[in-house]
């Protein structure tokens, strides 16, 4: 029997199609949350993170963390070997990470014109007319970043994307699962030794992506009966060093026969290929309201491969604290509104295991004791050696791994 995949739009009967195929032909089901759970158990990220990526609001340090890029990858493996040549039904974000190859597929999307959902969500949760549009719109930003993400295409109801589309506000819940289950005994959908093969190309180029991923890469992956290809999508500066890198991270992964590389059609109009360091801060938030400071200290740190967003008031700093989760944080005292003091307080209360470092130019001996007494890590004095604060912010990127093993 074939692999169904739905993805739907939220107040589209989905659930209550899936209980119904389920219930008429067997079909397990694997949902996102069985693919976060396989991928926490197997791999070193959190499950918040790997559920950030089905949203479409990404981390203010993903472009130093790869974080997202990371999840996808852990994901897209935990998908792959949920497959276990049985009968199943994906549903949600997961089953858009099988790839077409899997011919014995049947990728379906159930949505729904907007002023039905809106009814639907009014009727079914008591939601008022402007909370329906709010939270349906929500969900349709993250499909839709979803799709762009892993397809380019910022339609998730593309009709590219699917084998069928079905218009819930058309046609009664029955009739739609009675017609996916006429196309689930189609010939086009069935396995077939070659559809098997795909399948386990899919598991093959999923494992390699993990592992390149976890080495700090970025590279597509492809599999065909244990020919792996790797395609480069950006310039890099030396690549032949990077090809002999990747080649023999790949070749490590069982099931390998070869490895092949090759760069993308856009390489050389995209930006410089970065390996991300694993050893470095990524995820370091700079408090201070001197503004041409803080912004040329980002660039000095982003020069020495640490990741570093701004904030210029102590509101917006413990803002991103809630939204983007930073590992390290450097803040100045002296500060209108909320201080630093007032900072480091709240952030050792709510988020102990937030590095502080103070970098103050108007600090004195008392507020140095207070501050280490209240967790600082570090109290610093400006003008600070650019090489001292690196080093001090290394000792603290240690500290918050050994603390997490």
């Amino acid at each position: 029997m074939p692999v169904l995949t739905i993805f739907n739009g939220l107040f589209c009967h989905a659930e209550v199609v899936v209980r119904d195929i389920m219930d008429s032909t067997g079909h397990r089901l694997i949902k996102d949350d069985d693919i976060i759970t396989r991928a926490v158990q197997q791999f070193d990220m959190p499950e918040n993170k790997l559920r950030r990526a089905f949203l479409a609001k990404t981390s203010v340090f993903n472009k130093f963390t790869r974080e997202k890029e990371c999840a996808i990858a852990c994901l897209r493996l935990a998908m792959a070997q949920l497959l276990d040549n049985t009968p199943a039904i994906v549903h949600g974000f997961g089953g858009l990470l099988i790839p077409q190859t899997v011919s014995h597929g049947l990728r379906v999307c159930l949505i729904a014109e907007m002023p039905y959902r809106i009814h639907l969500a009014m009727s079914e949760e008591g939601l008022s007319d402007k909370d329906a549009v709010k939270r349906i719109h929500s969900d349709d930003a993250n499909r839709a970043a979803w799709t762009d993400t892993l397809f380019s295409i910022p339609d998730p109801w593309d009709e590219n994307l699917y084998d069928m589309v079905l218009p819930m506000n058309k046609m009664a819940v029955p009739r739609a699962s009675a017609l996916i289950e006429e196309n689930l005994v189609k010939e086009a959908v069935r396995r077939t030794p070659a559809s098997d093969a795909a399948e386990k190309d899919f598991l093959l180029a999923a494992s390699v992506e993990v592992e390149l991923t976890k080495s700090g890469h970025d590279v597509s992956v492809q599999a065909e009966a244990g020919a792996v290809t790797l395609t480069i999508n950006k310039q890099v500066l030396m690549l032949s060093r990077l090809e002999d890198e990747l080649r023999a991270i790949a070749s490590q992964v069982p099931g390998v026969a070869s490895v092949e590389t090759t760069v993308g059609k856009d390489f050389h109009e995209s930006h410089i290929y970065r390996k991300h360091n694993f050893e470095v801060p990524s995820r370091v938030l700079l408090v201070d309201d001197e503004r041409e400071f803080v912004q040329t200290l980002s660039e000095r740190l982003q020069l020495r491969e640490m990741g570093s967003v701004v904030a210029y008031d102590g509101e917006s700093a413990l803002s991103l604290i809630n939204e983007d989760e930073p590992e390290v944080m450097i803040i100045d005292l002296k500060m209108p509104g909320i201080d630093g003091i007032e900072i480091l307080k709240k952030v050792k209360q709510t988020r102990p295991e937030i590095e502080v470092i103070v970098l103050t130019g108007h600090g004195c001996e008392e507020d140095r004791e207070r501050c280490m007494q209240l967790g600082a890590f570090d109290y610093l004095q400006k003008p600070v050696n650019i090489d001292l604060l690196s080093d001090t912010l290394k000792k603290a990127h240690a500290k918050i791994h050994k603390d997490r093993s």
